[in-house]
């Protein structure tokens, strides 16, 4: 039996190691990967805000630092308030380097799917995205709701790796009204 203050002492010192060392992801028991530090969302914009009006596009921008850890493999978005759902045209949804207004390289999707018990949508990348990079994901709705008010996304990071872990990143919040606005 380890007595409790060595217990302490190593937990510190492994905690500090583990902190410290330039490890490409964490693996934590099980083959669970888990990113090294955390991605960001940036924002979250939509291009009419409107309601009941069709042609808008929703975009997510996430920011991979440096000492992330490892590529991120997928992202899921799910809705989680508003009056109604939205509903998107998953085939149409599209990711590239940089912000909505600031476009680079196109990046691929290797799939786009839904899971209907839990709304939740999940982007998956082939090749991941590495490390070092803002990438935006571009989504088109149906059409806007019918009801105004607040609609939240949560937005959620799973690195690339063996029994990859999700990281929760924040919501993305769009607020559609009677009159709206149009985004450059």
């Amino acid at each position: 039996m380890i007595h409790p203050r060595l217990k302490t002492i190593l937990g510190i010192i492994s905690s500090s190691i583990v902190l410290n060392s330039p490890l490409l992801a964490l693996n934590v028991g099980n083959n669970q990967t888990i990113f090294n530090h955390s991605p960001q969302l940036l924002n979250a914009v939509t291009t009419l805000s409107r309601i009941r009006v069709q042609g808008a596009t929703y975009y997510f921008t996430v920011h991979l630092p440096t000492n992330v850890g490892e590529s991120l493999q997928q992202l899921t978005i799910q809705q989680t308030q508003g009056l109604e759902t939205i509903y998107f045209y998953l085939d149409n949804t599209i990711a590239f380097e940089g912000r909505a207004v600031n476009r680079d390289n196109a990046l691929n999707i290797a799939r786009v799917k839904r899971n209907l018990d839990n709304n939740t949508i999940a982007v998956i990348f082939d090749p991941p995205i590495p490390p070092g990079k803002t990438f935006t994901i571009a989504m088109k709705p149906k059409s806007n709701p019918e009801m105004s008010g607040n609609y939240q996304f949560a937005v959620t990071a799973y690195p690339d790796g063996e029994n990859p872990q999700g990281l929760y990143l924040g919501l993305g919040r769009f607020n559609f009204n009677q009159k709206g606005d149009r985004f450059p």
